[in-house]
């Protein structure tokens, strides 16, 4: 046994890697996401196809990578498609995107994601963020939709101040009613602490596992509301070292993204 130090964006971005299967598509959302799937096609999945909303299709991303930057010449690198939004919205609606993953300002008992504003209302909010981007259209085609998001109290929260993104809105059915495809919607809540998925008779959100170390009620009080607890709560292990390896000497040598609260495990 011995001790791994981290950090809580890293733990989330090497967890987050883990999910995506190899030989799918999956539509990429700005920031972490894309550290997330830079990681994941680098260690685990070589033959997964990546989409950009701005229509850049299967790149293979030259590192290290640039900080607040999606469509540069180093992110597109030997994309095998340049195309068009509609083009690239289309795929999601017509089914080819596999997975669809997001970041999120908040996040409700449902899925459902905001990243519009916090407080007041639309037309007079507390404080404004950039938006749905192409996140609303990824969060209603793909078939499975990732939300990596940091485990604060403040952002899981009972109903979210805007729904920007949707997720199983108020419960089960509500999709399709709405005109969304069946069978689609949130797949699972990658957190700094946690791995959470969704109940299939309720559509609510069910702790599946924690970091090795750490305890459920550790988890559920950092949320506004109390999520579901599957039968049996799964242990997640800590990044491995290649994992911190690629993050730390080849994608963020600069330590801007994975940067974070300090952590560790036992390996």
């Amino acid at each position: 046994m011995r001790t791994i130090e981290f950090t809580d964006t890293e733990f989330m971005i090497a967890q987050g890697a883990r999910l995506i299967e190899d030989g799918k598509t999956i539509f990429v959302g700005w920031g972490i996401p894309q550290v997330v799937a830079m990681l994941a096609q680098k260690l685990y999945v070589p033959n997964v196809t990546q989409l950009f909303e701005f229509g850049a299709i299967g790149p293979q991303s030259v590192l290290p990578f640039v900080r607040g930057t999606m469509g540069g010449p180093q992110n597109t690198h030997r994309s095998l498609q340049w195309i068009n939004m509609n083009w690239a919205f289309s795929y999601s609606a017509t089914g080819y995107m596999d997975y669809g993953m997001l970041g999120a300002l908040q996040v409700d008992p449902y899925g459902n994601i905001n990243s519009t504003h916090l407080g007041g209302t639309y037309a007079s909010p507390a404080r404004r963020f950039a938006g749905s981007g192409g996140g609303n259209q990824v969060a209603s085609h793909c078939w499975k939709t990732i939300i990596v998001i940091k485990h604060e109290g403040r952002r899981f929260v009972p109903k979210v101040d805007f729904i920007t993104s949707p997720g199983y809105l108020d419960g089960p059915g509500a999709r399709e009613k709405a005109g969304l495809p069946r069978g689609t919607g949130p797949h699972r809540v990658v957190t700094s602490k946690a791995l959470f998925g969704f109940d299939e008779e309720s559509r609510k959100m069910t702790l599946l596992s924690v970091l090795r170390g750490v305890s459920v009620e550790e988890v559920v009080k950092d949320m506004a509301f109390r999520p579901l607890l599957a039968p049996v709560v799964g242990e997640i292990p800590p990044p491995t070292d290649d994992e911190l390896r690629v993050l730390r000497e080849e994608i963020d040598p600069d330590r801007f993204i994975i940067r974070g609260e300090k952590m560790s495990a036992t390996a």
